[in-house]
């Protein structure tokens, strides 16, 4: 779900859309231009190492997730908009959420381990 084409960064959730910035918002955001921002895009010009890390900090995530590399990089759209729905939950909400999901977890894996 990276943001970028250039040099082996693709893509991000839909760029700026994702949350709704436009180029201008984006680059001000990361610290750059609309220019630059619209080149990274197109494939035009890759971003810098500190472009990139200002990327990730204006998108709050990580190099790796936007580069594609690491655990985050699999995840499907649909599972990292529900992340981020759980994140803004109060305390006590996450927790019951989490044992839930332990407990589905756990179940498939004992299901799986009995089946086989």
């Amino acid at each position: 779900m990276p943001y970028l084409r250039g040099a082996g960064v693709v893509k991000h959730v839909g760029g700026g859309k994702a949350k709704n910035w436009s180029q201008d918002e984006l680059a001000g955001h990361a610290g750059s231009s609309r220019i630059m921002i619209g080149k990274y895009e197109r494939g035009d010009n890759s971003p810098s190492i500190e472009a990139i890390v200002k990327l990730a900090r204006a998108f709050g995530v990580s190099v790796d997730y936007l580069l594609g590399e690491g655990l985050n990089a699999a995840y499907d759209k649909e599972m990292v908009r529900r992340l981020d729905d759980v994140e803004s939950l109060p305390a006590e909400e996450k927790q019951r959420i989490y044992h839930y999901m332990d407990l589905v977890i756990r179940d498939y894996r004992t299901k799986k381990t009995y089946t086989h």
